[in-house]
């Protein structure tokens, strides 16, 4: 099925904003990009801004859905190695989801210059995954398969390398399948470390 046009206005303007940012992107390039004038854009948004904070919104709950957040928590690992797969999971699908590399390139240009953007980046890049995992080893101590200390900071000490790593895929693209694994190794070091 065809997509529809407010969902292709949000794509191109992931695109668009991404590459030139917020203040780069006008709504007539925007619109002529998709082959649609002005007023057609207007029926949808309107405005720039209300154009971004739909996008923010969608990308929001993209992400939330496909990756897990606090509130959407993926199931606790039952063993040392289920850990190691379910971290390969989410970044494979980190690395490779084409609208989340460019979703995490738009945050990263804006979160200096929206708050709400930096927002996200800050949830999406460390509090997110800190409270997601802090959960995660909570339960994985509790199950014993994790030696006893504090889960916030065994999440804080596991993402932190990790989200270093996703980060330097997307400025040096050519280092990824050497980055993917490094945080293999680095997952089957934890568990080897803290594991019960």
């Amino acid at each position: 099925m065809a997509k529809d046009t407010k969902e292709r206005i949000l794509e191109e303007a992931l695109r668009q904003f991404s590459q030139k940012g917020y203040d780069g992107t006008n709504i007539r390039e925007l619109t002529a990009s998709l082959g649609l004038v002005k007023s057609s854009m207007y029926k949808h948004f309107g405005s720039k801004e209300e154009i971004w904070n739909a996008l923010l919104d969608e990308l929001a709950r993209y992400y939330d859905m496909r990756f897990g957040s606090a509130e959407n928590l993926p199931p606790v690992p039952d063993s040392l190695e289920e850990l190691t797969e379910m971290t390969m999971k989410m970044v494979n699908f980190t690395i490779h989801d084409e609208k989340v590399v460019i979703s995490r390139k738009l945050l990263n240009i804006e979160q200096f210059r929206d708050e709400r953007a930096g927002q996200l980046a800050t949830k999406h890049f460390m509090t997110g995954l800190t409270e997601m995992f802090t959960h995660i080893f909570k339960e994985m101590t509790d199950k014993g398969l994790l030696r006893k200390d504090d889960p916030k900071m065994l999440a804080f000490s596991y993402i932190a390398p990790i989200s270093t790593l996703i980060h330097l895929c997307d400025r040096e693209p050519e280092k990824t399948d050497k980055a993917i694994s490094r945080i293999k190794e680095f997952s089957e070091h934890f568990a080897g470390t803290y594991g019960a």
